[in-house]
């Protein structure tokens, strides 16, 4: 077979997931669901991956869709955004403490009521930081599928919960109508200092592992013109959309590989660990919403426990402060990077070897079809 082929197979998915997932959003769009074209997209692709379709995005469109919601995130800093980080420190400190206690309630409810050991219940647990957490179920030999169903669910939930519960309290604001800026040569001068000043940032933030370099480095650069207002410009609305659809096709694919049998083994964990996630985060979003004077609804995205990247293109969609909501998950994401590091491998040191038939992660239910 011609290397052609398989190129041709790669493409054949990417345009069929793609499809999918901006008819999800269409869909969610048109219905005037909040925020719909990345629920929809996201939403639209893992009922496909689950109905056994192809759905893959390659890794560089990835990285090229990271880049683009990165420049678009940074255009919304203004200088009144900068002078109010001031004010985070303590909601940040807090959220780590809600952080913490996510982990811990959740890893106990896996662990008591679905019989899940206690490794695989802490690497279940940890709100974000799936790589790491992949990486770290293979290098411990865990169910593999099991901890992704659970941590993937819990994204898939907030993503589409998330917008729909705003919008039922009256907290999600609509879509500003805003024309489109002319098309002059120094908007296509400012637009190109912008992409390149952010892609450079983005490589750079990538080469030096920081996490979700690129998303981040092109959100700094972005936000450094915007925020001293060295530009005014942002990238066209059909780009803004296509980066959208193609973040939540790369979510929502996430359930590739993944039967609906072998999923529904683990709806209960996936459900219920998201549940008792998402109290302990109302605890503590009641508490810093009586004491701080934040929006409400940038606290309860900055306190969700998804996905950094789902999560600040929530904040973007929803048309709320997606630098105080980046800010926050950064925060949590080395907290927990840390912490899961080091409590995988303190739990693993006090476990059976391997091949011991007592350690068998979880003990419910299997990936078997």
């Amino acid at each position: 077979m011609s290397s052609s082929a398989p190129r041709r197979v790669v493409l054949l998915q990417f345009a069929e997931t793609v499809a999918i997932a901006a008819g999800g959003g269409a869909a969610f769009t048109a219905l005037g669901f909040p925020a719909g074209l990345i629920s929809g997209s996201i939403l639209a692709v893992a009922v496909a991956a689950l109905a056994g379709r192809p759905m893959a995005v390659p890794n560089a469109v990835a990285r090229v869709a990271f880049v683009l919601i990165g420049i678009l995130l940074g255009a919304v800093v203004t200088p009144e955004t900068l002078t109010g980080i001031a004010t985070w420190p303590i909601s940040i400190a807090l959220l780590l403490a809600a952080a913490l206690c996510m982990m811990g309630g959740t890893a106990t409810y896996l662990r008591f009521v679905h019989g899940w050991d206690r490794l695989s219940a802490l690497l279940g647990a940890s709100p974000g930081s799936l790589a790491q957490v992949m990486a770290l179920s293979a290098e411990f030999g865990l169910d593999l599928r099991a901890i992704a169903i659970v941590q993937t669910t819990r994204v898939l939930m907030l993503s589409v919960g998330l917008p729909a519960g705003l919008a039922l309290f009256g907290l999600a604001a609509p879509p500003p109508s805003m024309p489109p800026p002319p098309v002059t040569p120094a908007y296509l001068g400012e637009l190109a200092i912008l992409v390149a000043a952010a892609t450079a940032l983005a490589l750079l933030a990538a080469w030096v592992r920081f996490p979700g370099g690129l998303m981040f480095g092109a959100l700094a650069g972005s936000g450094i013109l915007h925020g001293t207002g060295l530009i005014n410009v942002t990238l066209p609305w059909w780009v803004a959309d296509a980066g959208m659809v193609i973040l939540g096709a790369v979510a929502g694919s996430r359930f590739a590989n993944t039967s609906p049998k072998v999923f529904l083994n683990y709806l209960g964990a996936a459900f219920g660990s998201f549940a008792v996630a998402i109290m302990i985060a109302s605890c503590f979003v009641l508490v810093v919403t009586s004491l701080l004077p934040f929006r409400v609804a940038d606290v309860v995205v900055a306190y969700s426990p998804g996905a950094q990247d789902t999560m600040m293109v929530l904040a973007l969609a929803l048309h709320l402060d997606p630098v105080f909501v980046g800010a926050h998950h950064l925060a949590r994401f080395l907290l927990v990077t840390v912490v899961i590091a080091v409590m995988a491998r303190r739990v693993a040191g006090r476990l059976p070897p391997p091949h011991d038939d007592t350690w068998l992660p979880p003990r419910r239910g299997t990936f078997e079809d």
